[in-house]
């Protein structure tokens, strides 16, 4: 993946991955978002930020694989790290606590990559 991915070069790469992964997510949707860089409804629908095409590419892929991931686990347990290391080797070095270049103000921390839900534990 590049830098400056295309909403549809973006799509194709969740798609790959959710193949890899064995899931289906029902909808992928990329729009704007100001608080965080994805989340996954408990109905399967996957929204990323628009900003997160132009972050760098092994970022996007540990967001991708993160968001998938959550159609299987909806915590942040020890399976699921164990996965998230598995799928995308050097993840937790991407994602604590460094500002993404093209999202000033967002922490890129794993427990922002996802909204404070009663049913997402972000333990």
């Amino acid at each position: 993946m590049s830098r400056g991915r295309s909403a549809a070069a973006f799509r194709a790469d969740v798609d790959d991955w959710a193949g890899r992964l064995r899931v289906r997510p029902r909808e992928v949707h990329i729009r704007r978002m100001t608080r965080k860089w994805a989340s996954c409804s408990t109905a399967g629908r996957l929204t990323f930020s628009r900003d997160l095409l132009r972050e760098d590419p092994l970022f996007r892929q540990a967001v991708i694989v993160h968001e998938l991931l959550h159609l299987r686990l909806p915590n942040h347990g020890k399976l699921f790290r164990s996965l998230m290391n598995a799928y995308s080797p050097g993840w937790s070095s991407l994602t604590q606590g460094s500002l993404g270049p093209n999202a000033p103000g967002r922490c890129t921390g794993i427990s922002r990559l996802c909204p404070a839900r009663s049913d997402i534990d972000l333990g």
